[in-house]
Order: structure tokens, then sequence, then C-alpha cells
């Protein structure tokens, strides 16, 4: 992974498989933050509304808490989703087996910064 500056926000530990969620993350990645939050505003996805707290967060990270930036400068420098830990939990099946299922977590890692600072 490259070292990437920026204003960071991470949630871990999410209720929700990671391949439901990359879709919807390809589509703000590499995007201005206020596109971004628009895009994932109007989506009805579970997933987007998850991306779209983390997004928020790293964006007032930016703009209160650390900086000052304004919002229009900001944009999505970097955006991981991964797996997180499984729960295994049973299945009960007919004629008394059982089959796993496995309930997935994902981590969403999101990374902002100015465009001046993103090295275009």
């Amino acid at each position: 992974m490259k070292n990437v500056t920026g204003y960071r926000a991470v949630a871990k530990y999410l209720n929700i498989s990671p391949t439901k969620v990359r879709p919807i993350a390809n589509l703000i990645r590499r995007k201005p933050y206020v596109e971004a939050v628009a895009i994932l505003e109007a989506m009805p996805q579970k997933g987007a509304k998850l991306l779209l707290n983390v997004l928020q967060s790293a964006g007032a990270n930016a703009m209160n808490v650390n900086s000052k930036l304004d919002e229009d400068s900001l944009y999505v420098t970097m955006l991981m989703v991964d797996e997180g830990p499984r729960l295994k939990r049973v299945w009960p099946r007919s004629h008394g087996r059982r089959d796993i299922l496995l309930k997935r977590m994902s981590h969403i890692t999101v990374v902002v910064d100015e465009k001046a600072n993103l090295g275009e």
C-alpha cells in the first residue's frame, strides 16, 4: 500500500460483507468530497449509509479538528474496504444435518486530503 497522507477515519467490525460495500466504494474513489457525499446520500443501500458515516467523519477531521480546511477543496484520496473477522453460526438443515453460516464483517478506511496534496 502506498503511504498516503491526509485525514483519516476508520470504521471497524461493521456487520456487512465487504463484497456488498466494494461496488459502492468504487463509485466515490478519487472524487471531490462534496460530490462523494451527494452520491452516497442518494443511494438506498446499507453499505452507502455506512460509507457516508465514515466519509463524513474523515471530512470532519479535516475541516474542524485539525486544520480548518474548506470542504470544497477536499478529495477522497484513499478508500479501502477490508475483510474483518467472520462469525460462524449453525444453520439447521433437514434430516438432522447442519450447515455453517458465515456472518462477514468489514473494516472501512477513508482518507481525504486537499487536491494540492494529491501529487497530480
